[in-house]
């Protein structure tokens, strides 16, 4: 699926943000790194932790779409597209029931993972695939549930110690992007609301600069993933 054609099924806002928007650069790494691999997932899905659904429109192959959530505290689920709620523990499937799973900026909320891992191995069919998005360099946030980031090799030894095989894992941005987005994350999050009305007047074009620097620098410097901000990985159910 290239992103000319599949980011465009995502309408512009928060997750398909233009080059004003404070989160461009993780939002849009994060765009491309799922409509990379929506296309290996198929027939009844899950989307665990669904939300809103902001991704929806890029799963073409699926027949179902069943959208997963937890009502706890740190998130407001008001008009969100939730199909099913969750205890925390126990998912209301019985084995095998799905034949893919999806699931973005949901696992670091999840203090039971090593639990919850089980059960969604447990309701995913032997050979299907879950893709999964996880922060590793990004703030805490919906506190007060927020509780790991996980590095390229320990995420991969968690997955396959609860019955995952790893096809595939990459990391959305480099060294250069990351540091970027975390300045514009500090002056987002700090420094432009104390300055108010001007803060706001300002902010766009902050954010438009700050963004287009990170492109450029990306083009211009060495280029390193050791320092990324997120991961996008498909497993296999072994």
């Amino acid at each position: 699926m290239s992103k000319s054609t599949s980011e465009t099924r995502i309408r512009r806002g928060d997750f398909n943000p233009s080059i004003i928007h404070p989160l461009y650069l993780i939002r849009t790494a994060l765009l491309r790194g799922i409509s990379s691999k929506a296309d290996l997932l198929d027939g009844k899905m899950m989307d665990f932790g669904c939300g809103s659904k902001p991704y929806k429109a890029l799963f073409k192959n699926v027949s179902a779409y069943i959208g997963v959530d937890y009502n706890g505290e740190g998130h407001s689920h008001a008009g969100e597209e939730i199909d099913v709620f969750y205890d925390g523990h126990h998912l209301p499937f019985t084995d095998g029931e799905f034949d893919s799973i999806f699931s973005s900026e949901v696992m670091e909320h999840i203090f039971n993972l090593e639990e919850i891992l089980d059960e969604l191995n447990r309701v995913l069919k032997p050979g299907g695939k879950m893709l999964i998005t996880l922060p590793f360099a990004w703030h805490e946030h919906e506190m007060p549930n927020d509780f790991g980031r996980y590095t390229s090799l320990g995420l991969t030894a968690l997955l396959e110690r609860h019955g995952f095989r790893v096809i595939s894992l990459e990391k959305t941005t480099g060294f250069v992007e990351t540091l970027f987005q975390l300045w514009g994350l500090y002056w987002y999050m700090h420094i432009i609301p104390k300055i108010r009305i001007i803060g706001r007047v300002f902010a766009p074009t902050f954010h438009f600069v700050n963004n287009n620097l990170a492109r450029l620098f990306r083009k211009i410097m060495p280029v390193k993933n050791d320092y990324f901000l997120n991961l996008v990985v498909v497993v296999e159910k072994a």
